[in-house]
């Protein structure tokens, strides 16, 4: 098997993965506080990067940050986004909270032209305003039977677009190790001093699916790394679509939901212009790298 083979198969294993823990989060969300089943993620999520740390020069070496507060901001950000996802997930449906989910790499579009300087022409523009329209279809606030919770699925899409922008403004100065630290501590301290007042004794049965829950969270987490030291970042993100089509099966045959036509309808929208958005990006960054090499 080649590398990239390899590669891809990560990739693959990952958005799998996190698919399963999506499925595992809304069975617990529907009987446990949304912000206690996060903090829990969070607890094992914060030991494994710890132990990732000491095999990485240390933790000392791993909190040294040029930015502190944004580093903590962006691990409270992504906290409440889990939050709010989970509760997306057990209020909604996991089929419409996912395919809002992946409305995020246009929000993340949309805001790193104020916040990171970057330049983005008329055609992506037309993506990110038709992908959104995609969301509006998908939530359809004019049907009678609106449902609020959707609400959650666009409240966690937007931190985690803020999550990302914020990744990629500390990225400049801090190593990768330094921004997953801050991920998992300041998520992990956060949560718990919420979630402290949500915790109730688990049923028997519920222990081993909150167990499921958290080996899901690090084996993805390994196989995305994996993943992604093995290929670019721009090889790696037209699969992560891939997670919508396992999410859907999921929500069909394990949770019985169905699919409305303005739901695949508006899937199809988002996903196409997510899709349109990252090639035409990834276009532009080779024809930047040619010229930049003909000099």
């Amino acid at each position: 098997m080649t590398p990239k083979s390899r590669g891809y198969l990560f990739k693959i294993a990952s958005v799998s993965i996190f698919a399963v823990q999506n499925g595992l989060s809304k069975y617990l969300g529907t009987a446990y506080s949304p912000i206690f089943i996060a903090m829990v993620r969070y607890w094992v999520f914060a030991a494994f990067v710890i132990l990732l740390a000491m095999r990485s020069g240390g933790i000392v070496k791993a909190a040294s940050t040029k930015h502190p507060f944004l580093q903590i901001a962006r691990g409270v950000i992504l906290a409440v986004g889990v939050v709010a996802a989970i509760f997306a997930l057990s209020r909604a449906g996991l089929a419409v909270a996912q395919t809002i989910f992946q409305s995020s790499p246009l929000l993340v579009t949309m805001l790193s032209v104020p916040f990171l300087g970057e330049k983005v022409r008329w055609p992506r523009w037309m993506a990110v305003t038709l992908g959104l329209g995609g969301v509006l279809l998908i939530i359809n606030p004019v049907n009678a039977h609106f449902d609020a919770n959707v609400l959650f699925a666009v409240a966690a899409s937007c931190l985690l677009a803020i999550y990302v922008v914020a990744m990629r403004a500390v990225s400049r100065d801090d190593d990768t190790m330094t921004s997953f630290f801050y991920t998992a501590i300041g998520g992990a301290v956060v949560l718990t001093a919420v979630g402290v007042f949500y915790i109730v004794p688990i049923a028997p049965e519920d222990w081993l699916w909150l167990e499921a829950c958290c080996v899901c969270g690090i084996a993805s987490h390994c196989c995305l790394i994996r993943a992604y030291e093995i290929l670019e970042a721009g090889e790696l993100q037209p699969l992560t679509y891939l997670q919508l089509l396992i999410t859907a099966f999921i929500a069909t045959l394990v949770f019985h939901e169905m699919l409305t036509w303005n739901v695949i309808a508006g899937a199809f929208i988002v996903v196409g212009a997510g899709l349109f958005s990252m090639i035409r990006e990834r276009n532009l960054s080779l024809k930047r790298t040619t010229s930049a090499t003909s000099l």
